[in-house]
């Protein structure tokens, strides 16, 4: 009896449910599932597990991108003692939004059995541009109620979240301390969030829910995704990133060192520092040009007979290099960009998040090398093991009261008050 109340009540009114943070902490990874893409197109990624939360949640969330479809959505231990319970996330391609929304429906399906028939009434929470765009089929296939939230609130929101609440989420990069974690906190206004997804956003935020988008660039994600498919062949993002992960940059781009010969130490830049991106491609395309044209003293006749040899002639570069060199480009431009919002709206600290990220190493390094760089180590770059989920996990908290589980930031309401769980230290 005292579970179907819980349902009732849920149903009836689900954002009375408060989520409870208390113990909260991010399942090691070799125990979650596997980060590949299943049979069903779901990629899965590390989960949230709430060792203290119990009641029924009747509500997923989606953030549907340009690019990718990320999904929020609490389910309890199965076949365990403990009953509480976890936040999965998953992530789709968004051009296989059906197998997302099969996905869904598939949840939906489950929650049914196991709670009853009025669990029709599970709710489905969208953001982002595809919460728009797909708003009709989410409501056709699902059969259920699609609320739909403001892309940047979620944002917020989740961010929020994962800095006031979740140990060992949030971190920063250096070479001898790759992930140092930070210890979750309340004091964390104002910052900068530069969310990179398809395009790249950056959004100073001075408060709860006080925010304000001060710029961008179209050179995002997509820009990279774009190209590389064009120039690589790679049919996904993620193996355009473990080809850069082997390639070497310094075969396509032109190197301080390649014009000095060495660092350049008066103004800071070593040798390895990227002077011009695919600074080397036109030079050493030309020379093997040359080269094939004065061998054998071709004439034109003969070098379009010969097309094929000549071709052989060019260097070629390989499509790792250029994988290493688009990522570091991109990557680059976003940092610096940041940086001078940064110090034109005077935020010390600077938060990295969106899917472009994906915890790869190497865009960290370069993200966190410019703002170190260009600060001269006096502004922070933060990074997120979750940071591709921020909006979805916003606009999940969206069915939740205001402030639950928020250090310091409690409502005086004393009606309001008693029902909110909060995470102990």
């Amino acid at each position: 009896m005292e579970r179907k109340t819980s349902i009732d009540q849920t149903i009836s009114s689900p954002g009375t449910v408060s989520i409870n943070v208390q113990g909260a902490f991010i399942v090691d990874e070799h125990l979650s599932r596997p980060a590949t893409p299943s049979d069903d197109g779901a990629q899965h990624d590390t989960d949230i597990r709430l060792p203290n939360h119990r009641a029924v949640v009747s509500h997923v969330a989606l953030d549907i991108g340009g690019s990718l479809a990320k999904l929020v959505y609490f389910s309890h231990e199965p076949n365990s003692e403990d009953r509480g319970g976890r936040l999965n996330f998953l992530k789709f391609e968004t051009d296989r939004i059906d197998q997302c929304l099969q996905f869904v429906k598939g949840l939906q399906d489950e929650y049914r059995t196991q709670n009853g028939s009025r669990a029709r009434n599970m709710s489905i929470m969208a953001t982002g541009g595809g919460a728009y765009k797909f708003y009709e089929d989410m409501k056709t296939m699902l059969g259920v109620e699609v609320l739909r939230e403001d892309e940047m609130d979620c944002l917020i929101m989740g961010l929020d979240f994962f800095i006031t609440e979740i140990p060992r989420e949030v971190f920063t990069y250096s070479d001898d301390d790759p992930m140092h974690f930070q210890s979750p906190r309340a004091n964390i206004y104002p910052y900068l969030l530069v969310n990179i997804g398809s395009g790249v956003s950056m959004i100073k935020v001075s408060g709860q829910q006080k925010f304000e988008r001060i710029g961008g660039t179209s050179l995002g994600g997509g820009t990279l995704w774009g190209l590389l498919s064009l120039l690589t062949g790679a049919r996904t993002f993620d193996d355009m990133l473990r080809m850069a992960e082997v390639g070497d940059n310094g075969a396509v781009d032109m190197l301080v060192g390649d014009i000095y010969g060495a660092d350049y130490s008066r103004i800071g830049l070593k040798g390895t520092t990227i002077a011009s991106s695919f600074g080397k491609v036109f030079k050493m395309k030309r020379q093997g040009e040359s080269q094939a044209e004065d061998h054998g003293g071709l004439s034109r006749e003969r070098r379009e007979d010969d097309e094929d040899d000549t071709e052989q002639s060019i260097p070629a570069f390989k499509k790792e290099d250029i994988s290493r060199s688009l990522l570091y480009a991109v990557s680059n431009n976003i940092g610096q960009i940041a940086y001078l919002q940064s110090e034109k709206h005077n935020l010390e600290h600077i938060y990295f998040g969106g899917s472009f990220i994906r915890g790869h190493r190497q865009t960290i390094q370069t993200l966190a090398y410019a703002i170190n760089f260009w600060s001269k180590g006096e502004k922070k770059a933060y990074f997120l093991r979750h940071e591709g989920y921020l909006g979805s996990v916003g606009a999940f908290l969206k069915r939740q009261p205001k402030n639950w589980g928020r250090r310091n930031s409690f409502e005086e309401d004393p009606v309001v008050r008693p029902t909110i769980l909060h995470r102990r230290e």
